[in-house]
């Protein structure tokens, strides 16, 4: 025998909303579109002579720039902890990430950035950069 059951699209769709969440994590989520980024990533050497104070004071000087150059719109730093030893000296990477070669460009010759290699001239041995498009 069979029996017709009549349910309101209220109760329906309430049951819907209640499992729904359950069935989330087994649908695959699509890839995001990647946004194209610009990556600016430097290496600092110094020079023996280089202080603590004197570091410090360049990394504090780098990690300002974020705030007064709004063309970065990612940045990063940190110091080499590499036991391969193939850093040739380089101990210090900033990594930072604009949306545009144009705005690389307007950050490199910001009054700003121009200020701070400035700070750099006593206590910098080499500086190697490196840019490159992201890909994912």
């Amino acid at each position: 025998m069979i029996t017709s059951v009549s349910h309101s699209p209220k109760i329906i769709l309430v049951a819907l909303l209640a499992v729904t969440p359950l069935l989330a994590p087994m649908v695959p989520a699509l890839p995001k579109p990647a946004a194209k980024v610009l990556r600016h990533v430097v290496f600092f050497k110094f020079k023996d002579s280089a202080n603590p104070q004197q570091v410090k004071e360049v990394e504090d000087a780098f990690r300002a720039l974020p705030s007064k150059i709004n063309f970065i719109r990612g940045f990063e730093w940190g110091t080499n902890v590499s036991p391969e030893n193939l850093n040739q000296g380089y101990t210090h990477c900033f990594f930072l990430t604009f949306d545009s070669d144009k705005d690389r460009d307007a950050y490199l010759v910001h009054p700003a950035h121009k200020e701070f290699g400035q700070l750099l001239g006593p206590v910098l041995d080499k500086v190697t950069v490196i840019d490159y498009w992201a890909k994912p």
